[in-house]
């Protein structure tokens, strides 16, 4: 079997270039993004100067991850009142370049409120500009600090659900540092099964349509100095057959008032593999993950994605197709692609927040957990 295997020494963050940053040169502020589309090949950033390369940047892909987007749309709103552009417009832009992922509104509403209530006190455009930004840098430490809080809480869990230790862990999609002000979600409890010596094996799904997993995951573990393997989507469930995985853990872009939860792709599929195998299936989110407003599964809007995602085979530097690849299918070929799946909750294990572990997964549970957050 080829794989990764862990090195000693000691451990590097999963990448040294930040995923987001506000930086503020002499032409003015801008916002500094680490351009995920092209990674492992390179590390490039991006230099959005206003809210709609943001947008832009959004749409694309080369910022993503339920937590980052929320911090990139809190920066967004700043960005714009900055600059001197029309903050309600950016921020009705940006709330709606990824419909899935509840964490960007959120964050577009935490800056844009602090934004507005600036003005209301009397203040001008300077001032609430000022407001708007410290709101976004609130938001930005707030996530470092519950990523780490999550991380804490999820070991302690696999710790208690598989005494025996050497926990081999099967995850979907990209949840690391590259999604987070810290270290992210799913990806740093693993990361910290790794620290602890209690990580046996990091089970790196590819990911369809978009390879993050292949792509960003197996990046951050090979960076983090985790023993991982890299296995294609439709592999999976030849691995639970052989009881090749003691858990899965994977993040989420949505959890519905009911505990359903949206989350890349492919991820219902691991929920009843788990179910079928005895394996318990564990989902990472902040609390802002946890969308009230959204009664259940059914009413999560999933975002649909271009056809050529799926059609084309792209590399970062490729410029081959309408959509910069390689035609694997022949043209003119349809293909259902999207975004996200939904898993209901009686096949979640248990949601790992910051604020704690709900576990069963009720809509009571998430309800009081929310309530004890606001406090």
């Amino acid at each position: 079997m080829a794989d990764q295997y862990a090195h000693s020494g000691e451990d590097k963050r999963p990448t040294e270039t930040p995923a987001i940053r506000w930086e503020e040169p002499p032409e003015g502020p801008v916002l500094v993004l680490l351009d995920q589309t092209r990674l492992p090949a390179e590390e490039v950033e991006l230099v959005c100067t206003d809210a709609p390369a943001l947008v832009e940047a959004i749409r694309s892909l080369a910022v993503r991850g339920a937590p980052l987007l929320g911090i990139a749309g809190a920066y967004g709103v700043a960005l714009a009142a900055v600059r001197g552009f029309d903050v309600d417009e950016a921020a009705a832009a940006l709330a709606g370049a990824r419909p899935t992922a509840v964490n960007l509104a959120v964050g577009v509403r935490r800056a844009l409120a602090a934004y507005r209530a600036a003005l209301a006190e009397g203040g001008d455009g300077r001032r609430a500009a000022e407001a708007a930004l410290a709101a976004a840098r609130a938001l930005h430490r707030e996530d470092a600090e519950a990523s780490a809080r999550m991380a804490g809480h999820g070991l302690a869990l696999l710790d208690e659900l598989l005494p025996a230790g050497g926990h081999r862990v099967l995850t979907h999609c990209n949840t690391g540092a590259l999604v987070s002000g810290g270290e992210g979600t799913a990806f740093a409890v693993a990361l910290a099964a790794h620290r602890a010596g209690r990580l046996r094996r990091l089970w790196v799904d590819e990911t369809r349509p978009l390879l993050q997993g292949a792509r960003l995951t197996a990046y951050e573990a090979a960076r983090s100095g985790m023993a991982y393997t890299l296995l294609t989507d439709n592999a999976a469930g030849s691995l639970f057959a052989a009881g090749e995985v003691d858990a899965v853990l994977i993040g989420a872009d949505r959890i519905a008032a009911d505990g359903s939860v949206a989350n890349k792709v492919g991820s219902y599929p691991l929920a009843v593999l788990a179910r079928y195998h005895h394996v318990p299936f564990i989902v990472v989110a902040p609390v802002t993950t946890v969308d009230p407003d959204t009664p259940d599964g059914a009413s999560i809007e999933v975002e649909q994605r271009a056809g050529h995602e799926v059609t084309e085979i792209t590399a970062p530097q490729a410029s081959v197709g309408a959509g910069g690849g390689i035609a694997v299918a022949p043209l003119g070929t349809q293909a259902y692609n999207p975004a996200f799946d939904v898993t209901p909750p009686e096949l979640v294990t248990a949601i790992v927040t910051e604020e704690g572990v709900v576990s069963p997964v009720t809509s009571e549970a998430l309800a009081e957990l929310c309530a004890r957050a606001r406090r």
